[in-house]
């Protein structure tokens, strides 16, 4: 599942190519950038999370400074900036963050009371959350634009692979192709697991307990559980009915809709703007993250 061993010791990425403008992104893929797709991001963290030691890693982390239940607005910022260096950045942005992560994932790792073994710098980890954050764009894509061509749907996985070589993917480990990365997404799926210390975390942030209460509780769950393949909501134990999809879908209909008639820079806003403040941080010499 995890790719062959030669790949995982390969050197680090260090150089791309130029990436699409946020222009381009948009006129290849329509709306792949759009920021209303990020309501799903509480699935997908849920999917990541989901690998028991990601989830461990997560749960147990020293990084106070990462923790979503302490500092909600700074993790975001610093979770849409890292997507919008992998799609947007140049290679020196990408060894910047790359470098700035670094310094916070060398503090996550288990310790000898640690129900089990991880590390934030184990590649084929960071493989499986690089592999839900590509599935996340394409699927929040389908379901908000509509299914994608073979064609672009090609396209676009393979300018998705620094979503997981801007940090510890090896090149060698991405997926092949499509065919590939359905066989290991698959697999992936099939192997997860978590405890109920994870659960009750997940849970959590499902139900935006990260929030103030009016942005939180029974919404936030219903539009995380929708963005869920069928096997995490079990996993979770959510309940979902046909009724709870056809609201689901009737919801996402209608965001689609308002969303499709605004102007690119509003839709892309979150990406662009996270570029914006990277550069900005850079430039200044400040904490990336």
């Amino acid at each position: 599942m995890d790719g062959d061993s030669p790949a995982r010791a390969a050197p680090l990425q260090m150089q791309w190519p130029a990436p699409l403008t946020p222009h381009e992104w948009d006129r290849r893929f329509p709306g792949i950038l759009d920021g209303l797709g990020l309501m799903a991001g509480g699935a997908n963290v849920i999917l990541q999370l989901s690998r028991l030691p990601v989830g461990r890693g997560v749960l147990e982390s020293r990084v106070e400074s990462g923790n979503i239940f302490r500092h909600p607005f700074k993790r975001f910022r610093t979770t849409v900036t890292y997507l919008a260096v992998a799609l947007l950045g140049t290679t020196a942005e990408k060894l910047a963050y790359r470098q700035a992560v670094n310094r916070q994932h060398a503090q996550v790792h288990s310790t000898a009371e640690s129900p089990v073994a991880y590390k934030a710098f184990d590649p084929a980890l960071q493989l499986w959350v690089a592999a839900c954050i590509y599935w996340g764009f394409a699927d929040a894509h389908e379901k908000l634009r509509g299914p994608m061509t073979r064609e672009q749907a090609e396209a676009f996985y393979r300018l998705a692979e620094p979503i997981g070589t801007t940090l510890q993917v090896r090149p060698g480990m991405w997926p092949a192709d499509l065919d590939a990365f359905t066989r290991y997404w698959e697999d992936g799926l099939q192997g997860l697991e978590m405890d109920e210390p994870v659960r009750r975390y997940l849970t959590d942030i499902a139900d935006r307990k990260f929030l103030p209460p009016a942005l939180g509780g029974g919404r936030g769950r219903f539009m995380t559980t929708g963005f869920l393949p069928p096997a995490l909501r079990e996993l979770m134990r959510f309940p979902w009915s046909p009724p709870h999809q056809q609201g689901f879908e009737h919801r996402l209909a209608r965001m689609a809709r308002i969303n499709r008639h605004l102007p690119r820079v509003i839709r892309q806003l979150p990406y662009t703007l996270a570029m914006w403040d990277l550069r900005r941080r850079m430039r200044r010499g400040l904490p990336l993250v």
